[in-house]
């Protein structure tokens, strides 16, 4: 095997278990994976990916290493935890099975070099790599739910902050930003600790409005940034390639620069006059049909959209709002929530049921732009 290091004859035995046990349990943490890029994601690539990493290690899975098992002696057989007992999201049994796989491969470099000095070299490499499709297969996550998405919360400080995002959240909604620029750091490190956990139970992505250090610190899904924030490269640079960066855009000109730049959405608006963006003026519909006609990422209409208004948006071309009172403010959260999303779901249907003809086959349009 390589090996250019003697072993005692009372190490070996050890050393073969040890590699054995985690030969096994980096297999296992990647089929884990693998089983959700193929049945959870349909995505071949991230798929054929994780069977590459398995069949790379098999390899090194000897019928010399196997022999040494002692499974009856083992006393970790015994040991456990009771966080290991649930999982509360797909996205934690992903967490935990990677970072299953990342300290069984950092344990078969360390006694790979006793063992056998190639071994130890190709484990390495693969933990590398293992980092990478880490990193890949939360981007794909990230990036697939938005664009699922087609309602988006912004929030406002509220008393009953977290009681009214959790009802829309039960309504349907798929992305919350955390936006407050009110209080204090440990107040909003709290509420976003929270709000990120909240997203998390329901599936949603959560955002935090321009601090990427809170991001960070509470494990957000991204950042949506303001025309006045940090340059969108340096932003990716801190937040890397696995997290959305949404940036704000009140005009064609700022909209194509935020497509150069490589932002994952952006908002398009405000829409009408609001509150919440005191003192600007009002792009109006007419941006509305820029962004239908020239982005070709996710993009939200915002600004003072309501229950009054929304048609007018939706006939000028979106097929995504963001909100912010029409839901903080509203009496009854959930059905605040499932009024937009039937609105928005309604104009999809309609949209995706147009047919137009190919080779004098009807065909449907594609839903998403």
């Amino acid at each position: 095997m390589g090996n250019t290091h003697s072993r005692s004859q009372f190490a070996q035995p050890a050393l073969y278990r040890i590699l054995d046990a985690n030969l096994d349990r980096t297999r296992e943490g990647i089929r884990v994976v693998e089983e959700w890029c193929r049945f959870g994601l349909n995505n071949a690539q991230l798929t054929e990916r994780c069977k590459y990493l398995r069949q790379e290690l098999a390899k090194w899975h000897t019928p010399e290493l196997r022999a040494a098992r002692n499974t009856p002696g083992d006393l970790g057989t015994e040991l456990t935890h009771p966080q290991e007992e649930t999982r509360d999201s797909i996205e934690q049994v992903l967490q935990v099975n990677f970072c299953r796989i990342e300290e069984a491969l950092r344990v078969l470099e360390e006694y790979g070099k006793v063992y056998s000095t190639e071994m130890a070299a190709a484990v390495k490499q693969m933990r590398y790599q293992v980092y990478t499709l880490e990193s890949s297969l939360m981007a794909y996550q990230r990036h697939q739910k938005l664009k699922q998405a087609s309602l988006y919360l912004v929030t406002s400080p509220s008393e009953t902050l977290f009681n009214t995002i959790e009802a829309a959240l039960q309504g349907g909604l798929a992305i919350v930003q955390y936006r407050d620029k009110e209080t204090d750091d440990l107040t909003r490190l709290s509420n976003a600790r929270k709000l990120q956990q909240l997203c998390q139970d329901y599936g949603a992505l959560f955002i935090v409005n321009d601090r990427i250090d809170l991001a960070l610190a509470v494990d957000a899904d991204g950042v949506h940034l303001g025309q006045q924030d940090m340059p969108l490269e340096s932003a990716r640079q801190l937040l890397g390639p696995q997290r959305l960066i949404g940036r704000s855009t009140t005009n064609p000109s700022e909209l194509d620069r935020a497509i150069r730049e490589g932002a994952d959405y952006v908002g398009v608006g405000p829409v009408y006059e609001t509150p919440t963006k005191e003192g600007k003026v009002a792009a109006g519909v007419e941006y509305v049909q820029y962004a239908a006609e020239h982005c070709p990422m996710p993009w939200f209409a915002i600004g003072g959209i309501d229950t009054t208004n929304v048609q007018e948006v939706l006939s000028a071309g979106a097929q995504r709002i963001s909100v912010v009172r029409a839901i903080m403010q509203a009496d009854q959260p959930t059905l605040a929530t499932q009024y937009f999303l039937a609105q928005l779901n309604q104009k999809q249907t309609l949209r995706g049921s147009r047919k137009v003809l190919s080779n004098g086959h009807p065909v449907t349009e594609e839903l998403w732009s």
